[in-house]
């Protein structure tokens, strides 16, 4: 028998790294949108407001990831990239604990560009580590594992926030989100050692644009391009911050095409899959990454989160539901509950957000002046990671069932096949919508978890995959920057997301607001499958599958 071990050694140690990462940034991203939202404590945001700033949000966060994979793979290594991008992090999140906008700025951007240096350089020191014969093989269960402790920590943290808020209020969830990015830092600091052989640092080729001239042709333009986005009247693409976003992109989408030009010829088509499939897994991002928009007002607005008699009672126990008073007259009277500020006989802002009985039945309201106990709207932000905890083993023995019959399915095949399955969970929501009478009545969370569900599975098929084929395809001295490229193609989507969800007000009929996203879903399924005999024939002449 073999005692070559299966994985690299490191891995445990970048697993619960991740782990504790994600616990501290899902934790802060589950409870953003509600926070920007809540009237007593946070801003009082309407739905389009928070929605916009969420967007911009995290597509900054993974935008970021463009300059810590170039900085890294220059100048400090992966090693040094993620403890500094940690600590930054950890900082962020505990600094959202102030009430201030100026200082949630500050916070937000100390996440932004921590998350810049962390993101993309663990995830290139993991397939680094399987660079080697004994390894290689199993680069895609590596990334299979460690996407696993993404959804750990992921899956665990919205109950936490959820009884921190019910029991000590908004700022210690923020605080006990930096906790945990801190823990994530140690964890990682102490395994060090065996990720020396990972963290090497490619040394540049004439084909390698300089720091210097990086600096003055994309960051300077970038940020030019920003500022002209944001001051110019009459908003393009709905608000200032997605117009400046969309600008700032644009010198950096160049940068990326152009490494294609610049690249060696036996690096041009290898580059250039790549690229593709940056382009089409935007689409992904944009419906997926509305678990935090729409999918959070559909749970906290449209979903019967009712719960009595014991399990009411478990669930205030355990700090995951609090009792709400039911005012009869509240709907009609624009005070108590339900209170609305007016501006010159217009509604602009709705107060102490969600109003939950506006659509529930009428012989399943409490008494007037009665209590209902509503779980934490948090909670479904751990339906998702839940899924991919229950999934992924089902998913890895199902590939390696097939690999052994010799019948395994190619990386960019699982991409396409993933981006297809996603689009069949926007359906689960249009059926939602009409079993719910447009939200009229409160709907079941089992249609949530469904839709969760089988995103899941294509969640599964196309992210811990996308990375993999980043990480098989990329030259070695782009690897990291690939890294970035691929981060950079989520920040666009998860823009995208955000605009989508600006317009969830605006559409009456909340089904053809998903079939928007199915089409565009559908629209990304066919230019994938279409490109994959090119897209295999690539891999194959790169020698990987």
């Amino acid at each position: 028998m073999s005692n070559t071990p299966k994985h690299p050694k490191a891995l445990p140690y970048l697993f619960f790294s991740e782990m504790w990462e994600r616990f501290g940034y899902y934790l802060m991203i589950g409870i953003f949108l509600l926070y920007l939202k809540n009237v007593e404590h946070g801003f009082a945001m309407t739905n389009s407001e928070a929605s916009d700033l969420y967007g911009t949000f995290i597509a900054l966060v993974f935008l970021t990831p463009f300059i810590g994979g170039l900085i890294a793979d220059r100048y400090w290594g992966y090693r040094r990239s993620v403890i500094i991008g940690g600590i930054m992090m950890g900082l962020g999140y505990c600094l959202m604990a102030v009430h201030s906008l100026p200082v949630l700025y500050v916070s937000m951007a100390l996440v932004i560009f921590g998350n810049g240096f962390f993101k993309p350089n663990i995830s290139t020191l993991l397939g680094n580590l399987y660079n080697t014969p004994e390894f290689i093989k199993r680069k895609d269960e590596g990334y299979n594992i460690f996407y696993m402790g993404i959804n750990v920590g992921a899956f665990i943290c919205n109950f936490f926030s959820a009884a921190i808020i019910i029991i000590w209020g908004w700022k210690y969830a923020f605080v006990a989100a930096g906790i945990g990015m801190f823990v994530g830092v140690i964890i990682f600091m102490l395994g060090t050692k065996h990720y020396a052989y990972g963290d090497v640092r490619k040394p540049m080729t004439k084909e390698d644009m300089p720091f210097s001239r990086i600096v003055l042709t994309i960051f300077v333009p970038a940020i030019i391009a920003g500022i002209l986005g944001w001051i110019i009247p009459n908003n393009i693409f709905g608000s200032d911050s997605t117009d400046a976003f969309i600008f700032a992109c644009l010198p950096v989408i160049y940068f990326y095409a152009s490494l294609y030009f610049r690249a060696e010829a036996s690096e041009k088509r290898p580059i250039a899959a790549l690229l593709a499939i940056f382009a089409a897994v935007v689409m992904f991002w944009a419906v997926f990454k509305q678990n935090g928009t729409a999918l959070t007002i559909w749970a906290d607005n449209f979903t019967d989160r009712q719960v009595s008699g014991t399990t009411g009672d478990v669930f205030r126990g355990l700090k995951q539901a609090e009792d709400v008073t039911y005012k009869k007259d509240s709907v009609n009277l624009y005070d108590g509950l339900f209170r609305i500020q007016k501006k010159d006989g217009i509604v602009i802002k709705e107060y102490n957000y969600p109003a939950y009985f506006k659509n529930v039945k009428p012989e399943n309201l409490p008494a007037d002046g009665g209590k209902a106990t509503l779980w934490s709207t948090p909670i479904s932000q751990s339906i998702n990671p839940g899924w991919v905890i229950l999934l992924t083993p089902l998913v890895l023995a199902f590939f390696a069932f097939l690999r052994k019959k010799n019948k395994e399915p190619s990386t960019a095949t699982k991409i396409a096949f993933g981006l297809f399955i996603s689009a069949l969970s926007v359906l689960v929501m249009v059926a939602a919508v009409y079993v719910s009478g447009n939200g009229a009545e409160k709907a079941s969370v089992w249609w949530l978890m469904g839709t969760y569900g089988v995103v899941t599975i294509g969640e599964l098929l196309l992210s811990p995959m996308g990375l993999s084929l980043v990480s098989k395809l990329s030259p070695v001295r782009l690897t990291s920057l690939m890294m970035g490229g691929w981060f950079l193609a989520t920040s666009i989507g998860n823009k995208l997301s955000g605009i989508l969800a600006t317009m969830w007000d605006g559409y009456e009929n909340k089904a053809n607001f998903y079939w928007v996203n199915f089409v565009l879903l559908m629209i990304a399924t066919f230019i994938i499958f279409g490109m994959l005999k090119w897209l295999n024939r690539i891999m194959k002449e790169k020698g990987v599958s």
